[in-house]
């Protein structure tokens, strides 16, 4: 049943945005704020109050834990910041200690079919321990994934192409990460290929491609080298994500999820495209992507999994 609620943990700059961003999109009643930093979530909280006024009715305040009792959805962005020169592997064992504090404590008030939904860094490596801690089943824990490198990348094209971003379909498949892998074989525009529409228009080429993809990579890294943090366009990816739960749409996005089998891969976390409800992973679609890039997938998948065993997860 849905509540109209949702609980952000961590009120940092990804938590905190998502939050806001939240608040305009209208989608819940309710927005609790939860952090170490219990003064930060007030300040935060009540600054974001002050405006309900201008937005659809939704209280928005500081919690605890508790405060997941009756939660549709909990978002977790708490956790070390990813720092300029470290990638997002290098935060796996700080964040792991973290993340078993905190699916601990959500998980002794939350409701049965609440939705977790990890968004820290690692993200892939959180999603699957965060599905293993908590005990829920599968579709109930889903990571943001390569949401945003799929954005990214159909930001990229468009800036490329003259197209519409939202009419860009492509997809970042596998890790959120350095073996993150663009599935240029199912990519489209306008129903043609990359290459059909590139030898039709003459607004790209081939090589093109591969700068695309190096830039989607390495934006995190950049936009930390020049402001220090990403939170903006993830907020944004987090609250669609919450959007398709809450209306129940069964939308194709590239969320993270727990691998059963799918692509013959188990027991690891991925990105690939899914169907995301009121449920959240609806279904997991096994999209005949070329070998290549499903050689890169299971490559994504081995890396990811030897991380796991290290961690004795």
């Amino acid at each position: 049943m849905f509540r109209g609620k949702v609980v952000v943990i961590g009120a940092g700059a990804v938590g905190s945005t998502t939050a806001y961003t939240l608040l305009l999109g209208g989608l819940f009643q309710e927005i609790v704020l939860i952090d170490i930093n219990k003064e930060k979530a007030e300040g935060d909280a009540l600054d974001m109050a002050h405006g309900v006024s201008l937005v659809k009715p939704v209280t928005v305040t500081a919690g605890d834990y508790s405060d997941c009792k009756d939660a549709d959805i909990v978002v977790i962005t708490a956790g070390a910041p990813q720092k300029q020169g470290q990638t997002r592997l290098d935060l796996l064992k700080d964040n792991v200690e973290i993340y078993k504090k905190i699916v601990k404590s959500i998980m002794k008030y939350a409701p049965s079919d609440v939705i977790l939904m990890p968004v820290s860094n690692p993200v892939d490596i959180l999603t699957y321990v965060t599905y293993k801690l908590s005990g829920l089943p599968k579709n109930q824990v889903l990571g943001s994934g390569t949401v945003l490198d799929t954005s990214r990348l159909k930001y990229m094209i468009s800036q490329k192409t003259g197209v519409d971003a939202r009419n860009c379909h492509t997809y970042i498949i596998g890790e959120h990460g350095d073996s993150e892998v663009a599935a240029w074989s199912v990519t489209n525009i306008g129903g043609m290929t990359m290459n059909e529409f590139c030898k039709h228009t003459g607004k790209c080429n081939l090589n093109d491609l591969d700068t695309m993809y190096n830039e989607v990579k390495n934006s995190a890294y950049e936009i930390i080298r020049k402001k220090g943090a990403t939170y903006y366009a993830i907020a944004v990816a987090v609250a669609r994500i919450c959007e398709c739960i809450a209306g129940d749409e069964n939308s194709i996005l590239t969320v993270s999820g727990i691998f059963e089998g799918e692509y013959d891969i188990r027991d690891v976390a991925l990105s690939v495209p899914t169907m995301v409800g009121g449920n959240g992973v609806e279904r997991i679609f096994e999209v005949p992507f070329s070998k290549e890039e499903m050689k890169g997938l299971r490559d994504s998948a081995a890396t990811l999994s030897e991380l796991l065993r290290e961690i004795g997860m």
